[in-house]
């Protein structure tokens, strides 16, 4: 009798791999795409499918509704990978294709995270969809505007896929438990408290969920009758640490930096500080914080709270010598402390202001009164001629005129009163009635 050896025998699927759903009807979530009328819905249900892109985090159906489609569409279905695939691999698909289209076929091409192609391979797919041949069907975690050629793009329809909820995954885990593909013919014992603990852990990744569900069914007591029971204490040990999703090079990047700006700016000191712990906490570097926060402290505090500033400063040096996890609470007083500071964002607005009529007149020359003539031939032209000295005044102050003629008069910065700035825009007022006055007498 041949003696079958350890690599014979069959591999059990992972949970999730054996619950992934057929058919519309047993997928979770998304109802915004395939709830009853829903575009998506009509598409797959009459195989009407055209090239599209799916956008999504990790683990909310990509992969999944494509093979929904394959298992319900006429056209031959060509699944193909962006990790192991080059051009050599496209060329031969493309070529399968093509003969498809000789025989009256259509040919859908699936493309899991399609991101991972690179320029020249994604231009190897574009005058297939062009003419046709093939419908293209991308799936990617990465914001496809970044990510995908714009020629590209433009032939595909994006549908944007949502993280799952609590409640959704909590339904996909009773499922699981109930379903014979899953633990149907086993008998679990897990209280609903269990399973709300593993929906919230797993982020509204539906694979994460469960995986995690089978973990805690792996590790959970078995009585004597073959039962099962998972104790809350079990599932506390299996979701120890959250892996939050965070990509420093990503979308997610600029997403969680924007929130807390804006939260910042919106002068919530609890919302900034949770934006500021998902990023610290996911592994963002502290010091790129940092930056940001001296940035923001110009720019929606500025003169308001001259301290923000400060501060902000304050927060990157203690960053930069104390580093993770100790300059945490650093930049946390810093963010708090601009966050109930007074707003103003009337030096970024001078600024830009400014910017604009900088490039525009570029050419202007300088004043000659604001000129220096340190040479004979300077004075000779005039350099400096006219220039008042303030501090020869009581007041500190002349009536000369800094501008270049075609923006004299312009106001760039304009203080709106905010903390700091009442003052401020009271000096700014004497100084424009000193001017005035004096413009009256001469």
């Amino acid at each position: 009798m041949e003696q079958m050896s350890l690599f014979d025998r069959e591999v059990p699927q992972p949970l999730a791999a054996r619950l992934r759903p057929q058919t519309i009807g047993e997928y979770v979530g998304q109802s915004h795409l395939l709830g009853k009328g829903k575009v998506l819905r009509r598409l797959i249900e009459n195989d009407q499918v055209s090239s599209m892109i799916f956008w999504g985090p990790p683990g909310v159906g990509k992969t999944t509704l494509a093979r929904i489609i394959a298992n319900r569409t006429r056209a031959a279905f060509i699944d193909f990978s962006a990790v192991t695939s080059g051009i050599r691999e496209i060329r031969e698909v493309m070529k399968q294709a093509e003969e498809n289209r000789r025989y009256g076929e259509k040919t859908i091409v699936f493309v899991d995270e399609i991101h991972r192609f690179n320029k020249a391979q994604q231009d190897a797919f574009l005058p297939f969809v062009e003419k046709g041949s093939i419908i293209l069907i991308g799936a990617t975690t990465e914001n496809p505007s970044f990510e995908i050629n714009s020629a590209l793009l433009s032939r595909c329809k994006v549908f944007v896929l949502h993280s799952l909820g609590s409640e959704e995954l909590a339904e996909l885990l009773r499922r699981a438990l109930s379903d014979a593909r899953g633990f149907g013919s086993q008998t679990i014992r897990i209280a609903d408290e269990a399973l709300s603990m593993i929906a919230i852990f797993a982020n509204g990744d539906a694979r994460t969920a469960l995986s995690t569900l089978e973990m805690v069914v792996l590790n959970g007591d078995m009585d004597s009758g073959g039962a099962i029971s998972v104790t809350k204490e079990t599932v506390e040990q299996c979701i120890s640490r959250k892996s939050l999703l965070y990509d420093k090079k990503g979308e997610e990047h600029y997403n969680l930096i924007s929130a807390l700006h804006k939260s910042m700016r919106n002068s919530d000191p609890d919302a900034s500080v949770y934006w500021l712990a998902r990023m610290l906490e996911a592994g963002e570097d502290p010091l790129y914080v940092a930056r940001r926060v001296i940035r923001f402290a110009s720019e929606d505090v500025g003169l308001a709270d001259p301290k923000g500033l400060e501060t902000a400063v304050a927060a990157y040096r203690a960053c930069y010598y104390l580093g993770m996890p100790e300059c945490t609470v650093n930049l946390a007083q810093a963010v708090v402390y601009l966050a109930l500071a007074p707003k103003s964002n009337a030096l970024y607005a001078a600024y830009e202001q400014a910017k604009a009529d900088a490039a525009e007149q570029m050419a202007e020359p300088v004043p000659l009164a604001l000129r220096n003539a340190p040479t004979r031939l300077m004075k000779e032209l005039d350099y400096g001629k006219g220039y008042q000295y303030a501090h020869d005044t009581a007041e500190k102050l002349t009536d000369l005129q800094c501008l270049p003629d075609s923006l004299a008069g312009r106001r760039y910065y304009v203080p709106d009163g905010q903390g700091e700035e009442e003052r401020l825009k009271k000096r700014l007022e004497e100084i424009f009635r000193y001017r005035l006055t004096n413009a009256c007498r001469n």
